[in-house]
Formats: structure tokens, C-alpha cells, sequence
């Protein structure tokens, strides 16, 4: 999902219906700094928020998320390409949690092990490997530079750590 093209999309609908950041968000329930987030490719809405803002700026869902108005003859590859990003979307935002949920595992383990007096190479190398994983698997996803160069560091990291631990 392109959030600033949508968020581009979603600032000219609103402007054509003359509506306000701060009107459209109270028709939403939520707040202007919200809508202002969106139209900025901050950040996405809430899924639920997805019909009621179709219906309040006279588009189809699909629209919004292709970020773009929609001829009847491209509707459905359009729909295709939508759900499969969509589907993305939600896969990294499970990895989200469980990347925060491995760090605080991690940073428990490395407060044992120094408590026991264990070496926390080991440890470390884990971490870096399922960080390794992880920013390549965002990689393969977004074709974000950013994440591969990531998922690199941490691969170096995981070869130094576990030569490290081994020498150790």
C-alpha cells in the first residue's frame, strides 16, 4: 500500500467534498490530527474506518486503497492488486509485534545470563539472526533499500557474534 498516494488521494476527495480536515474527522469520530497523518503518508486508517470514509467522500474502498479514482474496466484487476497488498500489509504488521515481543524476550535471556554468568554471545547472535530474517522478509515485501541494508548489518552482526561466542 503507497500511504502517501493514498493520503494524496484521500486530501483531494476531501478537498472536492469542501470539507475540512477537522469536518471529516468529526464525521469519522476521530481526531483532525488523524486526517492530517493520513493526507501526510504518515500512516493508514483504521480498516473499520474504511467504508465510513468511502461513503462521507464518495468513492469506492478500492479507490482509497489504490489511491486513485477507478474506471469501471479496471476494477477488477484493481480489486486483486488492492487485497494482495492489503494481505502484505497485515503479514508486516504482525511482524511488528513479534519483533517487539522477540526484543523483550532477548533482553530478558541477556539479563539471566548475566545474572548466571553466561556468555551473551549466544544470545545476541539469536537476536540478530531473527532480525536478520525479519528485515529481509520486509525487504522481499516493500523493496525498501532500507530494510536489505538492515537485514545486511544484522547478518555481519550474527557472523561476528558467533565467531565471537565460539572463541569465547
Amino acid at each position: 500500500m503507497d500511504q502517501i498516494r493514498i493520503g494524496k488521494f484521500i486530501a483531494t476527495q476531501r478537498k472536492q467534498k469542501e470539507l475540512t480536515q477537522e469536518q471529516l474527522a468529526e464525521k469519522l469520530g476521530i481526531t483532525k490530527n488523524a486526517i492530517s497523518k493520513w493526507e501526510r503518508g504518515l500512516c493508514l486508517m483504521d480498516m473499520s474506518l474504511l467504508k465510513p470514509l468511502s461513503e462521507i467522500l464518495g468513492v469506492s474502498i478500492n479507490e482509497i486503497l489504490a489511491g486513485e479514482l477507478i474506471e469501471n474496466k479496471d476494477i477488477a484487476q484493481k480489486s486483486e492488486e488492492n487485497l494482495i497488498k492489503l494481505s502484505e500489509l497485515i503479514n508486516l504488521q504482525s511482524m511488528k509485534y513479534g519483533i517487539i515481543g522477540m526484543a523483550l524476550f532477548f533482553i530478558i535471556l541477556i539479563i539471566i545470563s548475566v545474572i548466571k554468568d553466561i556468555s551473551s554471545a549466544a544470545l545476541v547472535s539469536l537476536l540478530c539472526a531473527y532480525n536478520l530474517v525479519t528485515f529481509l522478509s520486509r525487504y522481499k515485501i516493500k523493496k525498501d533499500k532500507t530494510d536489505l541494508i538492515t537485514g545486511i548489518m544484522f547478518l555481519i552482526a550474527t557472523i561476528c557474534n558467533t565467531i565471537a561466542f565460539i572463541l569465547v
